[in-house]
């Protein structure tokens, strides 16, 4: 097998991402033919067939989905690689970094985990340019942006998704913050009140508790909970985090010793956790207190 060029990982990029060869070419400049004939010549390279082809367009195969990811990922450590060695090449101090950094982040942490931490990481090397995006917990999760090359590093629930597991990413632990009950302020029997939310994270805990009905309101939005919490619609189960937004219309009430915790950690590769922004991120994030 021989190794894929750069200029033919980027069409595998643009293929998946266009969801198209003619898309594909558009974008990258390019004819329909040499982005079919590259996208051929990495399929045989590989060993394996990358695109389900049809009239609608190319989707990637489980094989595409995986060398697409691993693709994006070595593109991105080609711009790392050039960033910082621009950096060195001007005094090697530590303002020199630069560059964009990519962070995906469930929503509570994206609001009051990160900003203090990129605070601190831009203030220290005012080059770096964060850029944020919101990921929902659900499915592959943030986990799934960084196997796809999508983020450089995540913020994830740890033990709430397997894709880190499954794609031998690295984790660490950032903080661990209990669950709480929340329910309507002033509510004479809260525990009464319909189950709004229910997390994968603390299923076998709510399982135990012979008190905690059946969700019977699933809803995915942490403001949206506190938000039907506080109209007396129901009570919710919440972590820390998710609760710096409750507002007085609602109560707060802690589980006892053997409530449920979860571990809130950061996510990345092998190879970004081994370059210089990433792990000045992971010290700001380890310094943030609650």
């Amino acid at each position: 097998m021989s190794d894929l060029l750069p200029q033919e990982l980027r069409i595998l990029v643009a293929v998946a991402e266009a969801r198209g060869f003619s898309a594909a070419a558009s974008a990258l400049g390019l004819t329909q033919s040499a982005v079919s004939h590259s996208v051929r010549g990495s399929e045989a390279k590989l060993g394996a067939v990358l695109f389900d082809r049809g009239r609608s367009g190319a989707s990637p195969t489980p094989a595409g989905e995986r060398a697409v990811g691993h693709a994006r990922r070595i593109l991105r450590l080609y711009e790392v690689m050039g960033a910082e060695a621009r950096g060195a090449g001007r005094d090697g101090g530590p303002d020199t970094l630069g560059g964009v950094v990519r962070i995906a982040a469930f929503r509570s942490a994206a609001l009051h985990l990160l900003p203090p931490a990129l605070e601190r990481l831009t203030a220290r090397h005012p080059g770096i340019r964060p850029e944020v995006r919101v990921v929902r917990e659900i499915g592959a999760g943030t986990a799934g942006e960084v196997a796809a090359g999508r983020a450089d590093l995540g913020i994830a629930t740890l033990g709430g998704s397997r894709e880190a597991e499954a794609q031998g990413l690295l984790t660490g632990l950032l903080a661990r913050e209990a669950y709480h009950l929340v329910h309507p302020a002033g509510h004479p029997d809260p525990r009464s009140l319909p189950l709004m939310n229910c997390g994968s994270y603390t299923r076998a805990w709510w399982r135990a508790q012979d008190w905690i009905p059946r969700a019977t309101v699933k809803a995915e939005d942490d403001a949206m909970v506190l938000t039907m919490v506080g109209r007396g619609l129901g009570m919710a189960i919440m972590p820390e985090l998710s609760l710096r937004e409750a507002t007085e219309a609602v109560e707060i009430t802690g589980l006892g010793p053997r409530g449920p915790v979860r571990q809130v950690g950061y996510v990345t590769t092998a190879e970004a956790a081994s370059t210089l922004t990433i792990r000045a991120l992971i010290r700001e994030l380890r310094s943030t207190k609650g």
